[in-house]
Parts: structure tokens; C-alpha cells; sequence
């Protein structure tokens, strides 16, 4: 359980898997899902961010704790200001982290009902130089769904706005909720969704269970989507978290395995990743294999981030952060631990710069919190060592 607490601002920074349950919760019904088709618009302009050359790269043996005392935090988003906005999961809290150090509750996400692994999820925000909306995935008394509120203020005022519908009816249970949500180099929002403990939902294209979604900025069912009126991008998953895309415009998705294999996917339009049929490396040629897998005990993949064509990702059950080197956007790849046990459990890893923020999460109820847990921790990036760079 969760105490109550009061944040003061502060001017210094202060300092900072394994197997998902097999026992699904009942849940309640799930809504039908609320879409509407329309054409795709023109992506948003991006802000100006400054390029981070696309060789590979590792973190560096420095670290900084930027943040602690966080509750059960699972996403974090960086704004074009110098704030940071953090989702703590049980009770629905938007936590500002601000420029110069320290934290405040910019509010609460309302209709949050935290039960097993939901909650207030995933955070998104579009890269433009004055963000208007904070997008953010939250499980309700009904469903898994995405929200968005208008973000009025600066660093040390931000608010909340009324909360808007975006998607709704994805399947919720106690366990497999998805929940990452992000922007893609094409402007349209891209979620990832669990098949809620019900593997059929996975291969039911008319399910928004076991699936990655992909929804204009206002919810609707983008024109050129693989399957006409339906925001369905890719199925066959079982519980993705991560997403993200390199810079030959490739989409890279984290995904748990159930006993076996965790997953390292390349994502494309209408693709099948076999689950439940196939677990990790199949071979069957109905299915997409994924370029790489672990074992469930190495690595419980989360938060994905890619820096350049270098992946990164957080592990909770394995307690590391993977990095993953890529040839020119594709296989074969090559995957090194890095900060083996050191934080605990990873939920999270975000750029930020020439540097990573990390979010751990030993609060949530299946980790051993330690001194000043959770924390948000920034790891500097150097060029990788003994890797062979692509081309």
C-alpha cells in the first residue's frame, strides 16, 4: 500500500520478470471499442532536437541519481521545457520532475483503477517545441484505454486538463495490460496492448487485445492501417511494452514471453508474431519471428528507447539494462547486459541527449525496494566497445 505524501519543490536533485502471474483476475466485461476511420493526416512537425550520430553506443560505467522516493512509477516523458513527467501506477499521479532538480504533483489522471499490473500506465507527448496534450494509458473500472488532457502551464506549474477519450475497449485483466504509448516518426500514436490473460484475444484481429495499435492524435483509424476501420497494426503478441523506431525508420518492440522466451521484435504492418501458437523463435513460416530472445529470467523486457540505431532495454524480472546493437536497422544483432542487479528492477529507459534516464521499479509489489526507492537514474552514453559498427 501506498502512503500518503507531500513533495516540495527543490532546487537540487535529491538522492535517488520475472514471470508474469499465470492466474487472471476477473475482470469486467470489455466495452466495445470505440474507433472511427479517417484519412491519415500530415505528420506534426517535430521540434528541434539535436541528432545523435548513429553509431552504436553503450552506457557508461557513470551514474547520477536525478530522482527518489517514487511510487510504483512505470513511464516518464521528457518535455521540449527541461520538466519531466512521470506516471506512478496505483494511484493515477502525474509527478513534474523539474529542470533543475526536484519534484511536484503536477495531478492525478481521473478514472485510474489500479488492480494486479494496471493502472496509470504509459505517457506520450508529441515532439513539438510547446506539447499541448500529455496522451497517457490508464486501466479503468471497464477497460484499458488511452486518454489525453491539455498540459497548460511551465516548469513548476504544469497542470492537468480535463481528461479526453482516445481509444477505449481494450481488454483489461489483473495481468498482460500492454500500456506503452508513443509517437512515431510518422506523427500517428502507436500503443501497445497485452492480451489481458486471455491468449485468444492475441489472434483476433476484431480483439484490441494481444495487439500494437496505431491511432491518429484524436483516435481515429488512420487511412492506410493494414486491416480497413480497425487501428490494428500488428497481433499475435502477448504482453509488448517497448516501442520504438531507429533511424532507418525501423520499428523495434520489446514483448514478455510466458516460461520460455522473451522477444525482441521488428515490427511491420500487418504482421502475424504468432502468440499463442509460438513462443520466441518458431520457425513456422505463418508467423514473424523475432531477431532476438532471451530467457524470461534474463530479461522481462519494458520501456524500449533507441539511441541512432542502438536499443536499449529495460529488464525487470533479469534486473539489467539490454543493449542491442543492429545491422543497418535489422539483423543480425547483438546484445550485451549492462548494470546487472545494480537498480533492481528496470520498468523504464528513455534518450535524453547524449545520455539515458532509467526508472526503476522496486515499489510495485514484486520487487525488494531498497534505500530511496524507485528512483530515476541518468546514465551518460559512450561509443560501444568492441562492437563492429554497421556498414
Amino acid at each position: 500500500m501506498h502512503t500518503s505524501r507531500i513533495r516540495r519543490l527543490s532546487a537540487v536533485a535529491v538522492a535517488v520478470a520475472v514471470a508474469s502471474a499465470l492466474l487472471a483476475a476477473c475482470s469486467a466485461p470489455t466495452p466495445t471499442p470505440t474507433v472511427t476511420r479517417t484519412p491519415t493526416p500530415r505528420p506534426t512537425p517535430t521540434g528541434s532536437v539535436p541528432a545523435v550520430p548513429a553509431i552504436p553506443w553503450q552506457p557508461s560505467d557513470s551514474t547520477t541519481v536525478l530522482e527518489t522516493g517514487l511510487d510504483a512509477p512505470w513511464s516518464v516523458v521528457i518535455l521540449p521545457s527541461g520538466s519531466a513527467l512521470i506516471s506512478e501506477r496505483d494511484d493515477g499521479t502525474i509527478v513534474e520532475r523539474l529542470p533543475a532538480g526536484g519534484t511536484r504533483e503536477a495531478g492525478t489522471v481521473s478514472g485510474v483503477v489500479h488492480s494486479g499490473e494496471g493502472g496509470l500506465l504509459g505517457l506520450a507527448v508529441q515532439h513539438v517545441s510547446a506539447p499541448d496534450y500529455l496522451y497517457a494509458y490508464e486501466t479503468t473500472a471497464d477497460d484499458n484505454r488511452v486518454v489525453r488532457m491539455r498540459l497548460d502551464g511551465v516548469p513548476g506549474s504544469y497542470a492537468l486538463g480535463a481528461v479526453e477519450n482516445v481509444l477505449t475497449g481494450i481488454p483489461k485483466a489483473s495481468n498482460h495490460d500492454g500500456g506503452r504509448i508513443a509517437f512515431g516518426p510518422d506523427g500517428m500514436l502507436y500503443i501497445t496492448t497485452g492480451d489481458a490473460s486471455d491468449s485468444d484475444n492475441a489472434q483476433n484481429t476484431a480483439s484490441l487485445g494481444g495487439k500494437i495499435l496505431r491511432v491518429t492524435p484524436t483516435g481515429g483509424v488512420p487511412g492506410d492501417n493494414p486491416f480497413p476501420g480497425s487501428p490494428v497494426w500488428s497481433y499475435g503478441h502477448r504482453n509488448p511494452q517497448g516501442i520504438g523506431w531507429d533511424s532507418n525508420g525501423t520499428m523495434w518492440a520489446s514483448e514478455f514471453g510466458q516460461n520460455t522466451w522473451d522477444e525482441l521484435n521488428i515490427i511491420r504492418p500487418g504482421s502475424n508474431y504468432g502468440w499463442p501458437t509460438v513462443e520466441g523463435i518458431g520457425k513456422d513460416a505463418a508467423f514473424t519471428d523475432p531477431v532476438f530472445q532471451w530467457s524470461t529470467d534474463d530479461a522481462s523486457p519494458s520501456g524500449l528507447a533507441v539511441v541512432g540505431d542502438t536499443i536499449f532495454l529495460a529488464g525487470l524480472g533479469g534486473e539489467r539494462l539490454w543493449t542491442v546493437w543492429s545491422t543497418a536497422g535489422g539483423p543480425p544483432v547483438t546484445a550485451k547486459a549492462f548494470f546487472d542487479g545494480d537498480f533492481g528492477r528496470i520498468r523504464d529507459v528513455v534518450p535524453h541527449g547524449n545520455a539515458l534516464w532509467i526508472l526503476t521499479n522496486n515499489t510495485d509489489g514484486r520487487g525488494d525496494p531498497r534505500s530511496g526507492d524507485d528512483k530515476l537514474i541518468e546514465v551518460p552514453l559512450i561509443p560501444a566497445q568492441n562492437v563492429k559498427q554497421p556498414g
